[in-house]
């Protein structure tokens, strides 16, 4: 078993390390529960799969960003119970909205899509309503909170959460473009360069 997982370290690159390391920060700073900061950031999850999708792309990285939301998620509502008023059989449904935004960036690697702001932005407004509209009817369909409803009257519940939802998302991933348009661009940062090729 050690040797196992030895041989799945081995295969990591170190800039994939990095970058997974930096994800994982960004996802305790910024995990909807707001235990682990005094302040309460707007989650960056989305942008965290999408670049998860850009440029680790192998799917046990997108395995270990959805474990350590999961180990957040539930470890908070055991600190708080409050917090725990999201985990219902709803919850799965962010396995597949996550999973949109990971093939979302993926896709947009693959094809040299990352410069095209004209690809770009519609790609990511797409894949942010697709991962919604699955997180929230999923929540509604399945968290056994609201009765047994259609998937009809499940999709006229929680459009109020998308402008906050839409925007957070946004803010984060305009920021991982500039911030990826720095280091493509500057020499300075010439060792990250190999990011562009992975």
């Amino acid at each position: 078993m050690l040797n196992k997982i030895k041989r799945v370290i081995m295969k990591i690159n170190k800039l994939e390390i990095y970058l997974l390391a930096g994800l994982f920060i960004l996802m305790i700073l910024t995990r909807g529960s707001h235990i682990t900061t005094p302040y309460s950031l707007p989650d960056a999850s989305l942008a965290i799969f999408l670049i998860g999708g850009i440029y680790l792309k192998n799917f046990r990285f997108f395995i270990a960003l959805f474990l350590l939301g999961l180990f957040i998620d539930f470890g908070a509502s055991a600190l708080n119970p409050k917090l725990g008023f999201c985990l219902t059989n709803g919850y799965w449904g962010l396995i597949p909205a996550y999973a949109s935004l990971w093939i979302c960036g993926y896709f947009l690697k693959k094809q040299k899509y990352l410069q095209k702001l004209s690809i770009f932005i519609p790609s990511i407004s797409v894949a942010v309503v697709v991962a919604f509209l699955i997180s929230t009817h999923t929540y509604y369909l399945f968290s056994g909170r609201f009765g047994s409803p259609s998937f009809i009257e499940s999709i006229l519940h929680g459009w109020e959460y998308l402008p906050q939802y839409f925007l957070s998302s946004f803010i984060y991933i305009s920021l991982f473009w500039l911030t990826q348009n720095i280091i493509i661009k500057n020499k300075i940062f010439s060792n990250f360069k190999k990011f562009k090729s992975l």
